[in-house]
């Protein structure tokens, strides 16, 4: 495996930008897309050598990791791309990938079409945005991001127990488990927050994100009320707090 760098860095995907992997061997694949830089495209075509590429793997359809997916089929247009329209992936399906199988394993929650790989073989899992070392993950509640089911994917990894998280963004986890009940514990704190803060009477996002979060940039503002909005709408389908006009309260 290899990691390659996509070449798109900013605060959201990293000073070098996206981790793409190439698995190569007798059917050459790439994980993720990155988003077409052609820095990133010769640096593929460097390590394929003399082979093509032949699959590209996509973790799930956000722009920094499936934008670059028409610049590599203008390089190699024999390559087959899984988990991208109209070839998605199948819950469990054993996709070739290098000199190894991998078993795809739908994760969503960050995006509702999100897959991580597994190589059963290394234990390796190529998880996208399910986790990063550094960080939490955005769960974005407007663009299709939904808090249960990214909990219960964390949940359904963990049990899994791979030997290493291979991230989307940022260095290789190996403290698996660990990571994950970082988040768990994350995401019950949070949630722990925005209770409290209802009880106070806060009764809208924004008044939630100024009471729950301080200090944040402007920038990051769209992010922090997403996350909010996912607690939010978890809560909702729990029966714990109800909604109304854009105006929230808890259940009695």
């Amino acid at each position: 495996m290899l990691r390659i760098p996509a070449g798109n860095p900013s605060p959201w995907t990293g000073p070098e930008g996206n981790n793409t992997y190439l698995l190569p061997g007798a059917l050459p694949a790439l994980v993720d897309a990155g988003v077409g830089v052609p820095a990133h495209l010769d640096a593929v075509a460097r390590a394929l050598g003399e082979s093509p590429l032949a699959r590209v793997l996509i973790t799930h359809s956000h722009p920094d990791h499936v934008g670059g997916v028409p610049a590599l089929l203008a390089r190699w247009p024999e390559a087959d791309v899984r988990n991208y329209p109209p070839d998605r992936c199948r819950d469990d399906e054993i996709i070739a990938g290098g000199d190894t199988r991998l078993v795809a394993l739908h994760t969503p929650g960050h995006a509702p079409d999100h897959f991580c790989f597994f190589d059963e073989q290394t234990r390796d899992l190529y998880c996208g945005d399910l986790a990063r070392r550094g960080g939490t993950i955005v769960v974005p509640a407007s663009k299709g991001g939904n808090l249960a089911e990214y909990l219960a994917s964390l949940r359904r990894i963990r049990e899994l127990a791979p030997a290493r998280l291979l991230p989307g963004h940022g260095p290789i986890i190996e403290d698996v488990v660990e990571l994950i009940d970082e988040y768990l514990k994350h995401r019950a704190e949070r949630e722990h927050q925005v209770l409290e803060a209802l009880q106070s009477g806060c009764d809208t996002v924004a008044q939630l994100v100024d009471r729950i979060y301080s200090g944040l940039h402007p920038s990051v503002v769209p992010a922090a009320a997403d996350s909010v909005l996912a607690h939010l709408i978890k809560l909702r389908d729990e029966g714990r707090v109800v909604e109304l006009s854009e105006r929230w309260r808890q259940v009695e």
